[in-house]
């Protein structure tokens, strides 16, 4: 049996389109920053943006942030490879022009898959360190700022997981599908020909 699923534009836009109404992402959940992650986040953030804004009328910022688990970086060797994240980009706390405030926020971190938990437990526990030192540098106590992290993945594989996030994330936790564990060929992924990878995706299960 193949066990790779490929995945199509249209089908990516149907199951995010299913997850807002599913969900109640733009009333029950609204948030007002995106985070996604690189790179596979950036194309499902965009397209939940757009069904966002066909609520409320405005345009949710989306910050990228890059982590990288599965790609080999300079001085990682074999072992670290797959098991440990890096982070190779984030949020800008620079000048007061691009200074990303976090305090009082309606967070959702955005990413194509959800397979072992382990980058988005990574992107939780380093965001929240970034919320409490805003905080402490507004004088405020560790959660009165009020912000709230949610996560929306395209899919989510039914498998054990090799972290788990905090019980409030999970409170706001959006999978638009949930798969067996596979190998999901998503079409950014596909370097050859985009109508083929379609057709194989329409015939997929």
């Amino acid at each position: 049996m193949d066990t790779k699923l490929h995945i199509s534009y249209n089908q990516i836009h149907s199951l995010i389109y299913g997850a807002v109404a599913r969900f109640g992402l733009g009333s029950t959940y609204a948030p007002d920053l995106m985070i996604a992650i690189g790179g596979g986040g950036f194309i499902p953030a965009r397209i939940l943006r757009s069904f966002l804004k066909a609520q409320s009328g405005a345009n949710i910022p989306i910050q990228a942030i890059g982590l990288s688990l599965y790609e080999q970086l300079p001085g990682m060797d074999a072992e670290t490879l797959g098991t440990q994240v890096a982070k190779t980009q984030w949020l800008n706390f620079g000048g007061n022009d691009t200074l990303v405030s976090l305090l009082g926020r309606k967070i959702l971190i955005v990413d194509e898959v959800d397979d072992s938990r382990t980058t988005l437990v990574y992107a939780v526990a380093e965001l929240e360190k970034d919320i409490r030192e805003q905080e402490l540098k507004a004088g405020l106590q560790p959660g009165e700022s009020g912000t709230e992290i949610g996560v929306f993945v395209v899919y989510n594989k039914d498998k054990p997981k090799a972290g788990e996030l905090p019980a409030h994330v999970m409170e706001r936790y959006f999978p638009a599908a949930t798969t067996p564990d596979r190998w999901l060929f998503f079409p950014w992924d596909c370097t050859t020909d985009i109508e083929e990878h379609t057709r194989l995706a329409n015939t997929s299960s």
